[in-house]
């Protein structure tokens, strides 16, 4: 692999409130789907990590859960998973909203961040005017970061500047990752977040923070994907009349797997899942 010789590399991670656009960003930034992404909070339950690999640089850009004021024991390990994942960080960018008032939650986060290091990006500047993104500019300048950068993740809008400008703050370093590799994420992992993110599309009631998924056999292409519940009247809603929102699930999720793919979903109840350590555990959280 390659150091020396002017060679640059490092880690970047992207902290912020829940659903800023953390995973919209980092598959963005890296023309690729590594992270999944709804518009639901705590989405992200995991630090993933996505590779960018060019001529001369590498960048991991490590996704995080959204920061928040916890209420369960799942609440609180995704905090800290996101605090653990500033260690160390060459550049932390910290995402606030372009059409969300910038409070307590933000300023919560920012206190932990070290300002030299941190590149402050307002996101979602194509859901508002010129106005607006000057006034939320201004209104983040008093979290001192070093650097300020409005993108729409969505559209891609600013943000070839923001990587730029990334890419130009790594230091010298060795190659950490080869050159075709972009997720350190398992395969079996992935399935399993392709089955959580399509049913968090799918399912309308509240039950996002309720549902977990994990492969419990992988027999390629024989694929078993577990999903848990806490309550039986939720197993009702994720199986759907005559098992229509389950199907719809596993063929959403399967078109997004290789060709010839046998995604077999099974749903069970695992009561109050998220405010037991040992099922926490059992499930990487």
């Amino acid at each position: 692999m390659a150091s020396g010789d002017g060679y640059r590399s490092g880690f970047v991670t992207l902290v912020g409130r829940p659903n800023v656009g953390k995973s919209t960003l980092v598959n963005r930034l890296l023309g690729h789907k590594v992270s999944i992404v709804s518009d639901k909070p705590q989405t992200t339950r995991t630090e993933i990590r996505g590779v960018l690999t060019q001529p001369g640089v590498q960048a991991v850009f490590c996704d995080t859960p959204g920061i928040h004021k916890p209420r369960t024991l799942l609440g609180e390990r995704l905090n800290h998973t996101a605090r653990a994942a500033l260690a160390d960080m060459d550049v932390v960018l910290f995402l606030v909203e372009a059409d969300g008032p910038i409070g307590k939650g933000d300023a919560f986060i920012a206190n932990g961040l070290p300002k030299e290091r941190t590149v402050l990006v307002v996101n979602k500047v194509d859901r508002v005017g010129r106005d607006r993104i000057a006034e939320q500019l201004m209104a983040a300048s008093k979290f001192e970061s070093d650097q300020y950068f409005p993108i729409s993740a969505r559209t891609g809008d600013g943000v070839d500047a923001l990587l730029a400008h990334v890419l130009d703050r790594l230091p010298e370093g060795p190659q950490y990752y080869p050159n075709d590799m972009v997720t350190d994420v398992p395969e079996a992992f992935w399935v399993a977040e392709l089955v959580r993110e399509q049913l968090l599309t799918v399912v309308k009631e509240e039950l996002p923070h309720s549902i977990a998924t994990r492969v419990t056999e992988w027999e390629w292409p024989r694929v078993r994907c577990e999903i848990l519940v806490e309550r039986d009247s939720q197993k009702g809603i994720v199986i759907g009349k005559k098992g229509l929102v389950l199907k719809e699930v596993g063929i959403a999720a399967r078109a997004q797997m290789p060709e010839g793919a046998f995604l077999e979903l099974v749903v069970r109840v695992d009561k109050d899942w998220q405010r037991r350590p040992k099922a926490l555990d059992r499930l990487g959280y």
